[in-house]
């Protein structure tokens, strides 16, 4: 790992109308709601308090809103990494948790004995991911930003988070990134923090 920052800002996108349906997303796309808006906003006021040095965000439209409303406020122009996309999620994309029961039984259950590895039919596990998001802080770094802010996903969002900190997959896959907060890591501390939109 070549890459040395200041800090690193993470921020989810958004609530969707999926979100809210409890449909999973993936790499399929739903605009975000009245309050996805709203959280959007607040991301955007709360990072112009943190000394951004550049925006980087997915190209998943959930995302990009996101990341335009912040780059607004920022006054720094958003720059799409594709490696920043979600966790493909194949088969199931689209389907609530109830659908994916009853056309994939026993799926869920695998996949809870075995989150990092476990691939969703026709598209990645995390641990496909994670080989993505170390090419993301790469093309990050090689940009020339130490304080950069991530527009992407929760799934993506905490194997960043395995990849600044060193966690196993594990602890990684323990924590939660919900909208309207904005994860603060400094790398060099093992430290992080989180701001939340008021």
């Amino acid at each position: 790992m070549g890459w040395t920052f200041d800090a690193v800002f993470i921020a989810r996108h958004g609530e969707t109308e999926w979100n809210r349906e409890g449909r999973r997303q993936g790499q399929l796309d739903s605009p975000l709601t009245a309050i996805g808006i709203a959280q959007a906003d607040g991301t955007a006021r709360l990072a112009a308090e943190m000394a951004v040095d550049g925006i980087f965000t997915s190209p998943l439209g959930r995302a990009r809103a996101t990341a335009t409303a912040i780059a607004a406020c920022v006054g720094v122009a958003a720059e799409v990494v594709a490696e920043l996309a979600e966790v493909h999620h194949g088969e199931f994309a689209g389907l609530t948790h109830a659908e994916i029961r009853k056309r994939y039984p026993g799926a869920l259950e695998e996949r809870a004995a075995n989150k990092y590895s476990w691939r969703f039919p026709g598209g990645e596990s995390y641990k496909d991911a994670d080989a993505r998001v170390y090419r993301a802080l790469e093309r990050v770094y090689q940009a020339g930003s130490h304080r950069p802010l991530l527009v992407t996903h929760e799934m993506l969002g905490l194997m960043l988070l395995r990849q600044l900190l060193h966690l196993a997959p594990d602890a990684a896959l323990a924590r939660s990134i919900p909208s309207g907060v904005i994860v603060e890591v400094l790398p060099s501390q093992s430290a992080v923090h989180e701001r939340r939109v008021e």
